[in-house]
C-alpha cells in the first residue's frame, strides 16, 4: 500500500510538472507567434511565478503597457538581483518612461560591474543626455572607445562636433563609423551637413544625393540639395529639387518663394510670377519686399499695370520702403505715355525721400523727360 502510493505520489507530481512544463511551452509560442495577451495569461497560470516575471514584463512591452512592464521588470529584479540581462532591460525601459534616476542607478551599476560593455555606456549617456547632464558626451565616447563601430555613439559624437562647428572632427568620426557601415544614413546626413555648414557645396551635394539614392527622401534634403546646387548656379538641378520640397508642403510659402526666384534666375518670368504669386497669398507677414520682387518679373514680362498693382501692394505693407517706390515711380515711367505724369512722379519720389539712394537715377531721368519736353515745344 505505501508502495502504491508513493508511485502515485511521483506520478502525480510528474504529471504535474509535464502540464506546467508544456504551459510555459504554449505560452512562449503564444509570445513568438505575437499573441501577447493570450501569451501573459499563460504566464499568470504557471506556478513558479519568479520564472516568467521577465517574460511578463516583455509581452507587456510589446503591448505598449509600460505601467505593467515596468512593474514586471521589478518583480523579475527583486527575484534574480544579479541577472545583468534583466537589469540592463528593465533600465532602458525606465529611460524610455522618463524616470531617468532609477535608470541611471541601474546602468551605473551595470557599468561598474562590466565597464568593458559599450552598451552600458551608451545607455547611460543617453540617460545623463535626458537630465542636461554635461557628462554625457564622456559617456558616449567610452562607448566608441571601447568598440570603434559603436554606429550609435558616432552619431552622438559627430553631431556633437558639427554643432561645435569643429567639422574636422566631426568628419573624423563619423568616416570612421562610415568604414564599418558604409551605408549609415545618420551619419551620412551628418557629413552632408558638414560640408553644407563648410560651404563646400559641391561636396555637401554628393551626400545628400547618396540619401536619396538609399531612399531617404524628404522636404529637408530636396530643400538643401535645391540651394547647393543654387550656389553652384546650377539653377536647373536647383529647380527640380525646389519643386520636389514643394511638393511636400505645397503652403509653405517660403519654398514657394524660392522657387519663383529660381525660376527668375533662368530668365522664366512667367513661371517666377506664378510661384512668387501663390507664396504671397499664404504669407501672412510684412510682404514688401516680396511684392517688389513679383513686381521686378512682372515689368520683364512688359505686365506693367499688374506690376504697379504689385507695387502699390508693398508700399500699403510698408509705407516707408523707397525701393518700392522709386520701382513704382520707374514702372509708371514705363506704362504711363503723359510726359507730365512722368515728371511729377519723380518730383514726388525726390521730394519724399529727398537722401535715397535712387535720387541719381531720379535726377537723371527727370533731365531727360525735361530735355524731351522741351525739345517738342520747340
Amino acid at each position: 500500500m505505501i508502495k502504491f502510493c508513493t508511485v502515485l505520489i511521483i506520478s502525480l507530481l510528474t504529471w504535474s510538472m509535464q502540464a506546467q512544463n508544456m504551459l510555459l511551452k504554449r505560452a512562449d509560442s503564444l509570445y513568438a507567434h505575437g499573441n501577447y495577451s493570450k501569451a501573459i495569461e499563460a504566464y499568470k497560470a504557471y506556478e513558479q511565478q519568479d520564472l516568467v516575471y521577465e517574460k511578463m514584463a516583455k509581452a507587456y512591452l510589446a503591448l505598449g503597457n509600460f505601467d505593467l512592464a515596468l512593474k514586471n521588470y521589478d518583480l523579475a529584479l527583486n527575484a534574480f538581483p544579479e541577472d545583468a540581462l534583466i537589469k540592463y532591460d528593465y533600465a532602458k525601459l525606465l529611460s524610455r518612461s522618463k524616470k531617468l534616476n532609477d535608470a541611471a542607478v541601474l546602468l551605473s551599476e551595470l557599468v561598474y560591474l562590466d565597464y568593458r560593455n559599450p552598451n552600458y555606456h551608451y545607455e547611460l549617456g543617453l540617460v545623463f543626455e535626458k537630465q542636461g547632464d554635461s557628462t554625457a558626451m564622456k559617456r558616449f565616447h567610452s562607448a566608441y572607445e571601447l568598440d570603434h563601430t559603436h554606429q550609435k555613439a558616432i552619431a552622438k559624437i559627430g553631431r556633437y562636433f558639427l554643432v561645435k562647428r569643429k567639422h574636422e572632427a566631426s568628419l573624423h568620426y563619423i568616416n570612421t563609423g562610415l568604414e564599418s557601415y558604409a551605408n549609415n544614413a545618420e551619419l551620412i546626413n551628418l557629413k552632408a551637413l558638414n560640408y553644407y555648414w563648410k560651404e563646400d557645396y559641391k561636396e555637401a551635394s554628393l551626400w545628400f544625393e547618396k540619401l536619396l539614392a538609399l531612399g531617404e527622401n524628404s522636404q529637408f534634403i530636396h530643400e538643401k540639395l535645391s540651394f547647393c546646387h543654387a550656389q553652384q548656379t546650377l539653377y536647373e538641378k536647383a529647380i527640380v529639387h525646389a519643386t520636389q520640397a514643394v511638393n511636400f508642403d505645397p503652403k509653405n510659402a517660403t519654398n514657394l518663394y524660392i522657387l519663383g526666384q529660381l525660376y527668375e534666375t533662368i530668365n522664366d518670368y512667367a513661371s517666377a510670377e506664378k510661384w512668387i504669386s501663390e507664396a504671397l497669398f499664404i504669407m501672412d507677414q510684412p510682404l514688401n519686399v516680396e511684392y517688389t520682387k513679383l513686381a521686378a518679373v512682372l515689368n520683364r514680362q512688359g505686365k506693367y499695370k499688374e506690376a504697379i498693382a504689385a507695387l502699390q501692394s508693398a508700399i500699403k505693407e510698408d509705407p516707408q520702403d523707397e525701393t518700392a517706390q522709386f520701382f513704382l515711380v520707374r514702372t509708371k515711367d514705363e506704362y504711363y505715355a503723359d510726359r507730365d505724369s512722368k515728371i511729377k512722379a519723380y518730383e514726388v519720389f525726390k521730394e519724399k525721400f529727398p537722401k535715397s539712394v535712387y535720387i541719381p537715377f531720379a535726377n537723371g531721368r527727370l533731365k531727360e523727360l525735361k530735355d524731351q519736353k522741351f525739345m517738342k515745344s520747340e
